[in-house]
């Protein structure tokens, strides 16, 4: 009785090891969650078939007949929000992640910080705007953007001063995670 029960808790253990991780969240080279480099915008509805999705219909720009799609969870939480390229089979170009869930291999995500980003990634280039400081990443899709209330105000409210990334806090949170794929 004794072996019987030692080999069934055995077997368990061992089907529970070849169970394959959830990558639902995670963010990849070339994939974040359900979608890869190369899905089509026309698939979308068989990728994403147990979610919602949700065409922009007050695009208006005719040079640009592509228009952002929202993915939601059954419920409403928003997930992501895709920019489909204006290719003739259009796939996605930039995905703007949405859901905190989403963290890349390194466990990197909107609730992360300045500091995580930089503990885990090289920097590239930080590059300055109006409201916000965008920071690129070194052999990787994906950006951050950081708003400028974040940083301290000698930094905050001048428009034309370029920002290093020594001078962002590490407790800098992210506003806006993005991964471009062009």
């Amino acid at each position: 009785m004794k072996s019987i029960l030692v080999s069934i808790c055995l077997i368990v253990c061992l089907a529970s090891c070849n169970k394959e991780k959830d990558t639902s969240f995670s963010i990849i080279k070339d994939r974040v969650g359900k979608l890869d480099r190369i899905s089509l915008v026309r698939d979308l509805k068989i990728i994403y078939e147990n979610d919602s999705i949700v065409k922009d219909s007050t695009s208006t720009n005719s040079a640009n007949n592509s228009r952002k799609v929202k993915i939601f969870e059954k419920g409403g939480k928003s997930l992501l929000t895709l920019t489909p390229n204006s290719d003739s089979i259009p796939t996605i170009e930039n995905i703007r992640i949405e859901d905190a869930r989403f963290t890349t291999d390194k466990g990197v995500g909107l609730n992360s910080t300045f500091k995580d980003i930089k503990d885990n990634y090289t920097i590239k280039k930080v590059i300055t705007s109006m409201n916000n400081v965008v920071i690129l990443l070194k052999d990787s899709d994906v950006y951050f953007t950081i708003s400028k209330e974040q940083l301290p105000s000698s930094l905050r409210y001048a428009s034309s001063v370029n920002i290093e990334a020594v001078q962002i806090p590490d407790e800098a949170k992210i506003k806006y995670m993005m991964v471009a794929w062009d």
